[in-house]
């Protein structure tokens, strides 16, 4: 289970940027799992509501965002969006294509509460 250890240093990383603006507590904490990241959401949700007590993320809600599988074409250039089992150009059919979008796990946006 590497979502719990993806999740300590998401909160470890999320508590020293909430230190670092002298927030009293995290709202929300938005995140881009992409569908090839090799990280299942369920786990990542578990692990979050487990690691966040006792910081100042407690109350946080986590926002999950999947954006979409791009990939660019070897052969016509083109990028085309894609499901997961057919990573084919939508244009040319080709399969000699490369990820541009789709494996990432990405911090997108915290939103901290700050007294002043």
């Amino acid at each position: 289970m590497h979502e719990l250890s993806l999740c300590e240093d998401l909160l470890n990383q999320v508590m020293q940027i909430a230190k670092q603006n002298q927030a009293e507590y995290v709202e929300s904490i938005t995140l881009d799992i992409g569908p090839l990241a090799g990280v299942e959401r369920l786990l990542i949700e578990n692990a979050f509501s487990i690691l966040k007590i006792d910081t100042v993320a407690k109350n946080a809600k986590l926002i999950i965002q999947t954006p979409p599988i791009i990939v660019e074409c070897v052969v016509c250039g083109q990028q085309s969006t894609v499901s997961a089992n057919n990573l084919v150009c939508l244009v040319c059919q080709s399969n000699e294509t490369q990820l541009v979008h789709g494996d990432e796990l990405i911090l997108v946006n915290l939103t901290l509460f700050t007294a002043s």
